[in-house]
């Protein structure tokens, strides 16, 4: 990410902030299965729990993200869950999950946003899309000459 973009970057963190105070996952520019940009703010006990287990390999909100674009929300992915990975999160306190995801398969930006007070409605998911969207922008790097298609 160029340097110039670290505060609007910024701005748009505290936004996210704002909107999901049980946290949110930004994974930029995933190439060949990582990201070059990951967001946090999930509790920790969450992310060591879904770490240690390896959910991420069976996350039917990633795998929807590596195969769509837009936004969906986590109690209506028919996707199978077998680590139980949804449930597990509510446990965890991570309810009324969104997940968009944006950008070409081969460098796509995949979010997961969540809140206490209940379900993102129309115009919020449509705001966290696009700001999904501008963080993909602000944090591309151009591509090697050998990767583009």
């Amino acid at each position: 990410m160029e340097t110039k973009n670290r505060p609007e970057v910024e701005v748009i963190l505290q936004r996210l902030a704002q909107m999901c105070d049980t946290g949110y996952a930004l994974a930029l520019h995933i190439r060949y299965t990582r990201p070059t940009v990951m967001y946090r703010t999930y509790p920790s006990d969450w992310l060591a729990h879904y770490s240690a287990r390896g959910m991420m390999l069976s996350d039917p909100v990633v795998h929807w993200g590596l195969t769509n674009t837009g936004y969906v929300y986590w109690d209506s992915i028919d996707l199978p869950d077998p680590d139980q990975v949804i449930s597990e999160a509510a446990r965890f306190g991570l309810r009324n999950g969104l997940t968009c995801a944006v950008g070409p398969a081969r460098s796509r930006s995949i979010s997961g946003f969540s809140r206490s007070s209940g379900p993102f409605d129309a115009a919020e998911a449509a705001e966290l899309l696009a700001l999904t969207e501008k963080l993909h922008a602000l944090t591309a790097i151009a591509e090697p000459e050998s990767d583009r298609v």
